[in-house]
């Protein structure tokens, strides 16, 4: 396996992969995949990775920015998905480790993650990782007709921010 930066070249295989994620149902509250475009525009252009083997993108993460109030400029959101086909082999907390001491480069501070209760495998990675649960949006958001809820996590850097 290889973790690397994430290349517009990337986008079937990490649309590919997302797709997996909203077919799920506890993902994401996206319906449908976005284009490219619509995807690029809404995430950071730095801190974009993926994890590959023999050129196929076994999983990917990226971050979004929270506000583009200059105060949140050191706090990002965090996506971070693994193909179905290689969930369970380290991947996720590879990414996330990745991307953890890229944001810290990058100069963030914070980054957070809202995850559905139903996702367990994204609760236990991003503890693993040490984000902490910060609480819960009850009811936040409709996908398919049902409310979902949100619980939020975070991670402060503790190198960045601390004085």
């Amino acid at each position: 396996m290889q973790i690397r930066e994430m290349h517009p070249s990337d986008w079937i295989g990490v649309s590919k992969i997302y797709a997996e994620g909203i077919a799920t149902g506890y993902a994401t509250f996206e319906k449908d995949i976005p284009s490219y475009e619509s995807w690029n525009n809404a995430h950071l252009n730095t801190c974009r990775i993926v994890v590959t083997a023999d050129n196929i993108v076994l999983g990917w993460a990226a971050l979004s920015p929270v506000s583009d109030r200059c105060v949140y400029g050191g706090v990002a959101e965090v996506s971070v998905y693994v193909s179905q086909n290689h969930e369970g082999k380290g991947i996720g907390k590879l990414l996330m480790q990745q991307l953890i001491e890229q944001s810290e480069s990058e100069g963030f501070w914070t980054l957070q993650s809202g995850i559905f209760p139903e996702n367990k495998g994204s609760i236990r990675l991003h503890e693993k990782v040490g984000f902490r649960y910060i609480g819960k949006r009850e009811r936040v958001g409709k996908l398919h007709g049902t409310w979902k809820d949100n619980l939020l996590f975070e991670r402060r850097s503790k190198v960045i921010g601390v004085d």
